[in-house]
């Protein structure tokens, strides 16, 4: 069955949807499944893709970082999901964002805006400037509450998590917090420039994101557009600009110790929480809402999520736009990770891989429970 998968995932790269794929699938704690396919690099030189091959991770940063270390501190009673923002920064002491709590952040719930380019709007990194920034959005709503997946809630989060851990830097709690705990030497924000050739690499440039910022009406002439092979710093422009760290994205790893962080969310696997602490990463705390999202993570329970219909509906997982994904169902203790770099060597658009990812997890059953 590991051949199935394998061949479905090399008709995807023969067909251009990625140049490369690195897949993962466990259960209970144990690697059943695994491969690398393709090429992590296609330009300028080329370069297979192994099963230790270092993927930029992008939003998984959002789960796998943030996410699990607000439950550390809300499993220390340092943070609850119901205390308001404006507990932790009195700039949002305004009318339409002073009831907005940890767990609208945590859920997407938060009404802010999508994202925006904050590499246009100032010229500064200072965290200051960039909490001023959030504060002073307009949010997309002021009266509905509906999930509206934003990066600015993680950027947030980035900054309150600092706060909580005593003003240490962002990259510095995660090695000590996570990282240095579960052993993890090819995980890491800013990947070592020696590392370079075992990295997969990614657009060239920024052009996704010079069509997004036209697309706002933003002015794109005046700032310093990358226009060269990323591969080996981060593809997300305002982690760039935040230096490559930030609570939505910057995270390096690969599909083995993705899979060591992810078992974290799991009761019977986890060393960094308590087994209790990880029933928020399957409880739906938006019922009723137009999307189904636990403590950082999206449910299976949500229409048309990737997961697809063969995981459970307390299923969780989360995507990565640079091609990366994750999905954990509970009760079985099965974890799937497929790392791609479909941004790389291809034109615009970015092909959207989500029935592939579907196709994986159906795949990945069949293997699983045949074994």
């Amino acid at each position: 069955m590991k051949t199935q998968i394998s061949e479905f995932l090399q008709s995807r790269i023969d067909a251009q949807d990625f140049p490369s794929a690195v897949y993962l699938v466990a259960e209970k704690g144990e690697i059943v499944l695994q491969d690398a396919l393709g090429f992590a690099v296609v330009e300028p030189e080329k370069i297979k893709a192994k099963v230790d091959t270092i993927y930029d991770l992008a939003s998984l940063t959002k789960p796998l970082v943030t996410g699990l270390l607000c439950a550390k501190l809300i499993e220390r009673g340092k943070l609850g999901l119901e205390d308001k923002i404006i507990r932790f920064f009195i700039l949002f002491n305004r009318e339409n964002k002073s009831e907005i709590t940890i767990q609208d952040l945590l859920t997407h719930t938060s009404n802010f805006s999508a994202w925006k380019p904050f590499y246009l709007i100032t010229d500064t990194r200072l965290r200051s400037v960039n909490l001023a920034f959030i504060a002073d959005e307009p949010l997309e709503n002021e009266v509905l509450k509906r999930v509206t997946y934003s990066d600015l809630n993680f950027i947030l989060l980035r900054f309150l998590l600092e706060d909580l851990y005593g003003g240490r830097q962002f990259e510095e709690i995660a090695k000590t917090e996570i990282f240095e705990p579960l052993n993890l030497k090819n995980t890491f924000f800013n990947p070592p420039a020696e590392l370079q050739k075992r990295i997969a690499a990614n657009e060239k440039g920024n052009e996704y994101e010079k069509l997004m910022c036209l697309n706002l009406g933003c002015d794109i002439s005046e700032y310093d557009w990358r226009d060269y092979q990323i591969w080996g710093e981060v593809h997300d422009g305002n982690c760039y600009f935040m230096n490559g760290v930030s609570g939505h994205a910057g995270l390096f790893s690969t599909a083995l110790e993705t899979f060591k962080i992810a078992l974290q969310f799991l009761a019977n696997q986890t060393s960094l929480l308590k087994p209790e602490t990880c029933e928020l990463f399957r409880t739906n705390f938006t019922k009723g809402l137009n999307e189904a999202r636990s403590v950082a993570f999206q449910l299976a329970e949500t229409k048309n999520s990737t997961a697809s219909q063969v995981l459970a509906k307390d299923s969780f997982g989360h995507l990565g736009f640079t091609g990366t994904s994750l999905w954990i169902e509970p009760k079985t203790e099965r974890v799937f990770i497929l790392l791609t770099n479909r941004t790389h060597a291809r034109e615009l658009p970015f092909v959207n891989i989500n029935e592939t990812r579907r196709k994986f997890h159906e795949l990945a059953v069949i293997a699983l429970n045949q074994k």
